[in-house]
Order: structure tokens, then sequence, then C-alpha cells
């Protein structure tokens, strides 16, 4: 598994444009279900040939970060 931070503090702008980011440079990119918690923080899931994509804009952690099965750093699109 690998681990991204994006943004020591959560942030809904820089999670949509991290989310618009991958959507735009991964091939074959699956977005899945948004999930909405009741603290305001967001989930957004996505698969990429099979494999998770996690991003979250965590106010309970205070960060906007990337749970990923695929290593990220080649696609050059990180905030």
């Amino acid at each position: 598994m690998f681990h991204y931070n994006i943004c020591t503090e959560a942030d809904k702008e820089i999670f949509s444009k991290q989310c618009r980011a991958l959507e735009k440079h991964i091939p074959a990119i699956e977005k899945g279900k948004l999930l909405n918690d009741v603290d305001g923080s967001e989930t957004q899931h996505y698969t990429v040939n099979g494999k998770a994509i996690t991003v979250h804009n965590s106010n309970y952690v205070g960060a906007v970060y990337i749970d990923s099965d695929i290593e990220l750093e080649g696609y050059d699109m990180l905030q």
C-alpha cells in the first residue's frame, strides 16, 4: 500500500482538485462512490485494473491524503 500526504489540513478545494487530477492523468481509472461522513469528511473511491485508490479529505485527521494499491509517483499529478 502506498500513502501520499497531499495537504496538512482538510481542504475541500484541494480534495476536489486532486480527484480531478487523478481522473485526468490515470488511464483506465474508474470512479467509485463518494462517501460523506457526519463530520464533513469526504472519501472518494477509485479502481484501476482492479486495484484501489482512495482519496481522503479528513476532518478527523486534519489532512487530504491518498491511499493506493498502485504507485502514483510516475503520474506527476500529485498536489
